[in-house]
């Protein structure tokens, strides 16, 4: 886990920042700065939107007497996607954006559904199971 983190954290800011240098010789700098703040903009905006929507269909589905799981899990999404839209950088951007549309989402919320499902796997009882206790 460690070692993840630690690549998470040093590899990526290390491939953005080429990114970011290579994507400046190209458009120039100015461009870039404008590029980076445009999206942490728009980042923002769609953010507040998304995160909006998702409020209103979680308080929906609590007046309806659900439990709105995939919806919070939805919130928590947004809510990265929001974090890693401020951050300077391309890859996060694409991240950040991916997070924020709903078919983004709702891969994601798969991926981690079948992680929790594979971790948290009650073991069925099998057939030897029940002959053990039906002799008891």
């Amino acid at each position: 886990m460690f070692v993840r983190l630690l690549i998470l954290f040093t590899l990526v800011p290390l491939l953005e920042l080429l990114l970011l240098v290579k994507l400046g010789e190209v458009i120039g700098f100015w461009a870039t700065v404008a590029l980076v703040v445009a999206t942490g903009a728009l980042g923002a905006l769609l953010t507040r939107i998304q995160g909006l929507r998702v409020l209103r269909q979680v308080q929906a589905e609590l007046r309806e007497g659900r439990v709105p799981a995939e919806r919070l899990l939805d919130g928590l999404l947004i809510l990265i996607a929001g974090a890693v839209l401020l951050t300077p950088g391309l890859i996060t951007d694409a991240l950040g954006f991916f997070l924020l549309v709903p078919p983004g989402r709702r891969a994601v919320r798969k991926v981690i559904s079948a992680a929790a499902a594979r971790r948290f796997r009650i073991p069925r009882p099998s057939v030897r199971d029940a002959e053990w206790t039906k002799n008891e």
